[in-house]
């Protein structure tokens, strides 16, 4: 009998993991593994470090679990390099990776090829989300809202939307340098 690790994350503590957990273990029953562990994280997919995942990997480097189940691919990280940095390390160490949501086992080739495309997508999907806030900080800057109208908008703080325009494309900064000229 395979041994399961369940692997959940919410970006915010308002958000509940049940839903991701009760699936999993849902899963796991159906394929006959045994959960040895669940490890659940409530923070934001773009951390690198986080308390779950760092414990699922130090306890999958010391053999634990031979199989890692996780709701959504996205809910690993939202990187390609993350993700793929994980995964690479669970396959080194013989740890496979089961999707619940993508339907993707790493036990054969063609899983492992389809989670190199899903990382992919996931990472495309962030990158979107920051534009349509970046444009919508734009558009608000435009109508003359001053950065702190921006920031609690938003709930950032005034530093970060400052970071956020400055990282505009130049044709963007220029046209916004016109717009507050006329």
């Amino acid at each position: 009998m395979k041994r399961a690790a369940l692997n959940s994350r919410v970006s915010t503590y308002d958000q509940t993991p049940q839903t991701q957990i009760l699936d999993l273990r849902q899963m796991a029953a159906q394929r006959g593994y045994a959960i040895v562990k669940e490890y659940i994280d409530k923070i934001s997919g773009v951390k690198a470090k986080r308390p779950g995942l760092d414990a699922m990997m130090a306890d999958a480097r010391r053999s634990q679990f031979d199989v890692v189940m996780t709701w959504a691919c996205d809910r690993i990280a939202r990187s390609t390099r993350h993700f793929l940095e994980v995964l690479g390390e669970l396959n080194r160490i013989q740890v496979e990776f089961v999707s619940f949501r993508e339907s993707i086992d790493t036990a054969g080739p063609l899983g492992r090829a389809i989670v190199v495309i899903i990382g992919a997508v996931a990472e495309l999907e962030r990158n979107l989300i920051i534009e349509r806030v970046r444009a919508g900080m734009r558009r608000d800057r435009c109508q003359g809202q001053s950065i702190r109208e921006i920031a609690k908008g938003h709930r950032i703080s005034t530093a970060t939307v400052q970071r956020v325009l400055r990282k505009l494309p130049p044709q963007v900064q220029a046209l916004e340098a016109l717009e507050r000229s006329a």
